[in-house]
């Protein structure tokens, strides 16, 4: 239920739009101040906008229930819309990280805010980023609930059903009150018009600006600004002097005298008659300040005669009168310190962006990444937040978002090289450098790391373990998980780890040690028996007591049985 009055249902009318197929007025809804319109016919978001602002208005905000609310009844009254609608919320250009811009995603208002209590998007929030540029429409058709609009995101350049437009206005009338016998009569009836184009005869408010016709009675008045003192518009015209009694009392602050001849407003006994014809000001003592906009000060020498006064920021106009407002931004020093926006009796002082007025001074905002100690870059996110991002190549630390590491998701990338010496290089774990300065992926599965089927990955590898396996039908990087080592006392065993499949959504974790590896140290630990074998001979031929036996021995087939023994023990079991 709204927790306002909501003013007015208003009827189709024309926007100065092509007959066909341009944008129709179905229906509008005006809450407090503000009124909202919808419009059928094909637009894309810039066309909606364009259509929106050229009356005045822009694409409608929805930041409270209540505005959900009047959508929802305007679609109600209309069954004919299609099953999207836009409103005045866009994605800007770029990527955007929604778990980090609150509960619009990383969308601003057409207004260049994002302030809101409210949003109603039709998926989830998945963590996915979005990339703009990206607007917003609302649509039932994707609702939870019967009738509850949702919002959903398109791209701008599509066309949507239709589109709301938001209207704001300083005041508003009640709709006119005509005297019951005339309401009564069949032949008179009362027509509206508002400034952005909704006409008809169903109103329960009119904004600022709206005109009302009673054709009849040969009536034609205008909404017009409250006068000051009061916070209700009221109607009137420009030619003084009362109209058919009939209608609003004639306009008369007190009595309206129809008779045989023109409408006339009377006044009581203590008051006369104002210019306008239809105010009275109190006779005597005080009867000036009813002349004046703001102060009346009486001359006691002189009878009758006044002197009129204006409040602070404002002055006397030509007719000594009158009270116009003085522009303060024009004074000469400038009353702000960057920029001033006049108002009515007075001024506003603004910061330009990136400053803050705090106590009368602009004051630069801070920048959130003062302090922080991001390895390669701090990019501010908002006014207050920030976050650490990497070079390419590079992507944050899981268990530290302020460092970086190395990542590539693809079989080969550059290597991390030092600039003033190209000989020290570095690769992601899972790769191995060239000799062009790249990082290329190691294929596990071509050294058999798996006894099921393997699948080579950027960085790692995964194993499909086969029926044999312990792990039968699961997808790991060992296949045979528990692993027996014997000591001297019989050994001792290990139990089962729990597989963990790979991923290439990270940097690649480091995977088994690659088989070339223990080649070059079975190698090289052969080389170095070899070598031992071969100073142990020669130094025992320098023996002359056992140089025979010396002899014998170095020349004995057991040595290649020793050697090939050495050979077997070091080379791995599978290559």
């Amino acid at each position: 239920m709204l927790r306002v009055l909501l003013l007015g249902v208003l009827a189709p009318a024309s926007l100065g739009f092509p007959a066909s197929p341009g944008p129709q007025l179905l229906g509008s809804q005006c809450v407090e101040h503000d009124c909202f319109a919808l419009f059928r016919g094909p637009a894309t978001f810039f066309a909606a906008s364009q259509a929106c602002e050229h009356l005045q208005g822009h694409l409608m905000t929805v930041r409270s229930s209540v505005a959900a609310d009047v959508i929802s009844l305007l679609l109600s009254s209309d069954q004919g819309v299609g099953p999207r609608l836009w409103i005045g919320l866009k994605l800007p250009v770029g990527c955007h990280d929604p778990r980090t811009l609150g509960p619009l995603r990383g969308f601003q208002w057409v207004t260049r805010d994002n302030r809101t209590s409210y949003s109603r998007w039709a998926q989830p929030d998945n963590g996915t980023a979005l990339c703009g540029p990206l607007c917003t429409a609302v649509t039932t058709a994707e609702a939870s609930a019967p009738g509850e609009p949702t919002w959903v995101e398109q791209q701008c350049n599509a066309e949507a059903e239709g589109f709301l437009c938001e209207f704001h206005f300083a005041a508003s009338c009640r709709p006119l009150v005509l005297d019951p016998v005339v309401a009564a009569l069949t032949n008179v009836s009362d027509t509206y018009n508002t400034p952005f184009g909704a006409g008809g005869t169903d109103f329960q408010a009119l904004p600022v600006g709206s005109s009302a016709s009673v054709a009849a009675l040969g009536v034609e008045l205008v909404c017009a600004a409250p006068p000051p003192g009061t916070a209700e518009a009221r109607w009137g015209r420009e030619a003084p002097g009362a109209w058919d009694c009939r209608v609003e009392n004639g306009g008369c602050e007190h009595f309206c005298h129809g008779g045989s001849g023109l409408p006339q407003c009377l006044c009581p006994t203590d008051a006369a008659l104002q210019a306008d014809g239809r105010s009275c000001a109190v006779q005597g003592a005080n009867s000036c300040d009813d002349l004046c906009d703001h102060f009346c000060v009486q001359n006691s020498e002189v009878p009758g005669a006044y002197t009129c006064m204006c409040e602070t920021g404002y002055q006397l106009a030509a007719d000594q009168h009158r009270c116009e407002d003085v522009d303060d931004c024009l004074l000469v020093p400038s009353p702000c310190p960057q920029l001033c926006v006049n108002t009515k009796g007075g001024f506003e002082c603004q910061c330009y962006s990136n400053y803050e007025l705090v106590d009368g001074e602009c004051v630069e905002l801070l920048d959130p990444c003062v302090g922080v100690k991001c390895e390669y870059q701090c990019q501010p996110v908002g006014d207050n937040d920030y976050r650490c991002i990497c070079a390419e190549g590079f992507v944050q630390n899981p268990l530290d978002p302020n460092r970086c590491q190395m990542f590539c998701n693809q079989t080969s990338c550059p290597a991390d090289c030092d600039p003033n010496g190209l000989e020290s290089c570095q690769c992601p774990d899972g790769y191995i450098l060239d000799e062009g300065f790249m990082c290329t992926d190691i294929d596990e599965c071509s050294n058999d790391e798996c006894a099921g089927e393997c699948r080579n990955l950027p960085g790692s590898f995964e194993c499909i373990c086969g029926p044999d396996s312990p792990l039968a039908g699961q997808v790991s990087t060992d296949c045979d998980p528990i692993k027996v080592n014997y000591d001297g006392d019989g050994g001792s065993g290990e139990g089962p780890t729990s597989p963990t499949p790979s991923t290439t959504s990270g940097p690649a974790s480091s995977g088994p040690k690659h088989s070339g590896v223990l080649i070059g140290i079975s190698i090289a630990s052969m080389s170095l028996v070899v070598a031992l074998l071969a100073l142990l001979c020669h130094l025992r031929k320098k023996q002359g007591s056992m140089r025979a036996e010396l002899e014998y021995k170095c020349a004995n087939p057991s040595k290649e049985l020793v050697l090939q023994r050495v050979r077997t023990e070091l080379m791995p079991q599978k290559l």
